[in-house]
């Protein structure tokens, strides 16, 4: 994957910068560390919402691998999955990717980066949790990634977001469900079941 070339710049509460990391680095869930070297970050409000570094890449890796014909993404973050689905274009075939954002800022300081470079890109603004998508619109790829922390309560909202796209959609994916779910396995087994 690629990481994003944003510029540091911020609109309202949200904040792009750019940051290095010399020595190996804890960064937030679990045994997630950050290697040495340059990466961005989006804050809001001073709290991290996401970066380009190693972990998360991978984490968006799923969709990027997935992305073809149409692709709806929930969520705009740094635009990291949004470049790097139209980055790879040239290896797949996309042809439209709709993005679902429901922050004005956030749009206003990333979405023009490219949404004005590509023209098959639309970023609206709407809640991921209510938009409809228009009458008859099936996509190829659905990624959701709505939430700025890798937790348990994220779970309930990413069951209905695949039940809300399961007939729209030929793949879908959630950022980091597979850690969610572990996470609330080990929960459950610790409070013996009436978590």
């Amino acid at each position: 994957m690629l990481k994003v070339t944003l510029p540091e710049m911020r609109q309202g509460a949200w904040k792009i910068d750019h940051f290095t990391v010399t020595g190996k680095e804890f960064q937030g869930f679990s045994s997630r560390t950050v290697p040495p070297g340059t990466y961005t970050r989006l804050t809001r409000g001073g709290t991290l919402v996401m970066s380009d570094t190693p972990d998360e890449m991978r984490d968006h890796l799923p969709i990027v691998q997935h992305a073809t014909g149409s692709v709806l993404l929930n969520g705009l973050g740094l635009g990291m999955v949004l470049k790097n689905i139209l980055e790879n274009s040239n290896m797949i075939h996309v042809t439209d990717v709709t993005v679902i954002e429901i922050d004005r800022d956030l749009i206003g300081l990333v979405g023009p980066y490219y949404s004005l470079r590509d023209k098959r890109v639309s970023v609206i603004c709407a809640d991921a949790l209510t938009y409809k998508p228009p009458k008859g619109k099936r996509y190829n790829a659905v990624w959701h990634d709505i939430w700025d922390d890798i937790c348990t309560t994220n779970l309930d909202q990413m069951k209905y977001l695949h039940r809300k796209y399961g007939s729209k959609a030929d793949w879908q994916g959630s950022w980091c469900r597979g850690l969610c779910e572990q996470q609330l396995k080990k929960e459950q087994k610790m409070f013996g079941g009436w978590y």
